[in-house]
């Protein structure tokens, strides 16, 4: 029987991407394939803040949001390699990319607008799809982020009906080529 493949992450891997690319599922799967922490930024700053992300957007707003993500992406960051699962917007603030470029690596989950839809539509947990015309909010948030995620440091196409260990899988190899990151021992 060959040798389990055994794995050294060199530094944190930061999932971003669009709400219902699979940021969390495929950072739960990879960290326990690499033997490595993961966190979810949101549930994080839910925990820092004893409140959901709906409570902290209607109490407190995005700005406030925004800024408790980039404090406790930074302290993530700081701490030894891992996988890290972000909120789809944590990838829009410049300060949170040259954070992340400094001292991980990001990876964008890219999946097309018709995944993202059936994935979000029957969840009631998006603050900013609760609007009169959800689908075409969601379009717009799209069209709007898409730009910038392409700036993340390695991309990976989410198949519609890959599972989330074959997407984990694709997410693994693409690491796996670049020993800067993730070396095989």
């Amino acid at each position: 029987m060959a040798a389990r493949q055994r794995y050294h992450l060199k530094r944190t891997v930061v999932l971003v991407g669009m709400m219902g690319s699979g940021k969390t599922a495929i950072g739960r799967a990879l960290a326990s394939a690499l033997d490595v922490p993961f966190v979810d930024s949101d549930a994080a700053i839910e925990q820092a803040a004893a409140a959901s992300i709906p409570e902290i957007f209607a109490r407190d707003g995005e700005a406030f949001f925004r800024k408790r993500e980039a404090e406790v992406l930074k302290r993530l960051l700081s701490g030894p390699p891992g996988i890290v699962s972000t909120g789809g917007g944590a990838f829009l603030a410049q300060a949170n990319r040259t954070v992340i470029a400094q001292m991980g690596v990001a990876v964008w989950l890219d999946a097309d607008l018709k995944i993202l839809w059936e994935r979000v539509r029957h969840k009631d947990t998006r603050p900013l799809l609760q609007t009169p015309d959800p689908k075409a909010t969601l379009t717009a948030i799209y069209h709007e982020r898409t730009p910038i995620y392409a700036l993340a440091g390695l991309k990976i196409d989410v198949k519609e009906n890959a599972s989330i260990e074959e997407t984990m899988h694709s997410v693994r190899d693409t690491l796996a080529s670049r020993p800067d990151i993730l070396e095989i021992t």
